[in-house]
Formats: C-alpha cells, structure tokens, sequence
C-alpha cells in the first residue's frame, strides 16, 4: 500500500513574507525618524543666523547708488510727471515773473491804469469838494449885494469864480456904456457869463476822459494778454507733446492773471467816472446859479440908471 505524503499548505509562504515585511520596517523606523528631526533644527539654525546677516544686507540700502548709475526711464518719467507743477511759483508775483515778455507788459499797463484811476480820484475828489463849498459860499455872499458894486467890494478875492463872473459883467458893462438898448446890454452879458460857466465846466472834466479811456479799454487789453499766454500754453503742450495739466497750467494761469489786472483797473474806473460825472452835473448846476446872480444885479443896476429913456429918441407923428 502507497502512502501518500501531505502537500505543501499554501498559508507557509504567507506567514514568511509578512515576518520579513516586519522585520523591514522595524530596520527603516529608526532611519525616517532621523530624517523627520533634521529639518525641524534647520529653521533654528537659519533664525539664528539671520539677525546676523541682516545687520550687513540694511546698510548697503543706505548708501547711495554710484553716480555712475542712472535711474531706469520708467522711473525717470514718473519722477518728472509727479514734480512738473512743483516747480512753479502761483503766487501773483510768481506768476507775473515766470510770465511771457508780452503778457509782463500788458500787466505793467494795467497795473500804471489802475494807478492812475486812483490818482484822479483822490486828486479830483479833493478838487470837487474845495470848489463846492467855495462856490456856496460866494453864492451866498452874491445873494446879500444888492447892486453889482456891492458884489464886486464882496468877491475881491482873486481867482474865484465870483470875482470873475462880476467883473467880467462889470467890464461888459464900461464897454456898453454909450449903448442905448439895455436888452442889448443884457445879452452881451448873458453871452460872456454863459462863456464863463462852460470854461468852468469844462476845467473841473480834465481828467475824466481818462477814467472813461481806461474803463472801456483795459478789459480788452487785460484780454488781449490771457489770448497771448494761453497761445503760448498751446505751443508749449506742442513741443512737449503731452496733454498734462500740469504743463500747461502755470501758463494759463498767468494769461488769466492779465484778464483779473484788465478788470481791476476797469471797474474802479467806471465806477469813479460815473461819480465824478454827477458830482460835475451838480457843480454846473451851482455855476449857472451864481451866474444867474450876477445876471440878475446886471439887469437891477440897468433899470436904476436914471436918464436912459429921456436920452432916447421920440417918434414925432408930423400932419
């Protein structure tokens, strides 16, 4: 009888491979924990030694860069972009130096205009006011004679316009002494009188057409230097070929710091003329007063002269 011996079980090679993936592991442990634990003392050490390296890398950023070296062109432009408008002075004075040659002589002529405005003013406003209240005056004392000799002895005063109007009624008077029509005499002195009070008139306008000039004209010269500076802003935008504001500002500026001198010196002037005018008006007004005086002591001494109708020849109706 055959004895047949027992395979192989199939478990055995099993149970070798996982006693030998065992003891593989346990070799390998000690290996990836020894790598695991370096790194982490690495960082340590870099922290370490980066205080001690960054003292040294901040001063090289303090030093300044050789003077050889120039800056890149990107940065270059946003330099100049951010210090175009920086470097004008937009003060009045300022703009008035950094001004073109044409817009600093149109602000020279308004500024001697304005001048000249106030000059006028402060010079006529004294004279108006002096020869009104002279003329009150004498008006008054014209009213208190009571023939023309009278206001002659009263306005002996040389220079003023009483003494004037009466002696010059008095010199017509001597001239027409032989004349027989006292109409006559009366118009002559009415003529001579009314010459008087217009040269009166005339002698307190000196001056006023030149307010008048200056308050139509210099708005359009104060116009005339902004249209010439912002010309010249148009240019410079041209040669620089760019659109920012900044360019072109201080230029502009200028040019309409001329239109603000045109109507400084302007409004003043208009306004002054337009005083000086009424004041004028009312100071005629007075003139032809005191000539209407004179006038009236003329005709007064006429009709107390004696004589004068006997002396006149009668119409004899003959038949």
């Amino acid at each position: 009888m055959i004895r047949k011996h027992p395979s192989a079980s199939p478990s055995q090679p099993r149970a070798w491979s996982a006693i030998a993936a065992l003891l593989l592991g346990l070799a390998i442990a000690p290996l990836t924990f020894a790598d695991a634990t370096a790194p982490s003392n690495a960082p340590a050490s870099t922290a370490t030694a980066a205080p001690a390296q960054a003292a040294p890398a901040s001063q090289p950023a303090a030093t300044p860069a050789p003077s050889g070296e120039q800056p890149a062109p990107a940065e270059q432009a946003l330099v100049e972009d951010t210090t175009l408008g920086m470097g004008h002075d937009l003060s009045p004075w300022g703009m008035y130096q950094n001004a073109d040659i044409v817009v600093k002589a149109v602000m020279i002529g308004l500024a001697i205009a304005s001048i000249i405005t106030w000059t006028i003013w402060i010079a006529k406003g004294f004279e108006l006011l002096g020869a009104k209240r002279r003329l009150k005056g004498e008006i008054a004392a014209l009213k208190k004679a009571a023939t023309l000799k009278q206001a002659s002895e009263t306005a002996s005063r040389k220079g003023t316009l009483a003494n004037l109007l009466v002696h010059d009624a008095l010199e017509e008077m001597h001239l027409s002494a032989n004349a027989r029509e006292r109409e006559g005499i009366k118009e002559r002195v009415s003529f001579r009188l009314e010459r008087l009070v217009a040269a009166c008139g005339r002698n307190m306008s000196m001056g006023t057409g030149v307010l008048a000039t200056i308050g139509s004209t210099a708005p359009f010269v104060g116009l005339f230097g902004t249209v010439w500076g912002i010309m010249n802003s148009f240019i410079g935008i041209a040669k620089t070929q760019t659109t920012n504001l900044a360019v072109v500002a201080p230029g502009i500026a200028e040019a309409l710091l001329a239109t603000a001198l045109g109507l400084v010196a302007a409004i003043p002037a208009v306004v002054i003329y337009n005083v000086f005018a009424r004041s004028i008006a009312g100071y005629k007004a007075q003139v032809s007063d005191a000539s209407a005086q004179v006038l009236l002591l003329v005709s007064r001494d006429l009709d107390h002269q004696p004589g004068e109708r006997a002396a006149q020849p009668q119409m004899v109706k003959v038949g």
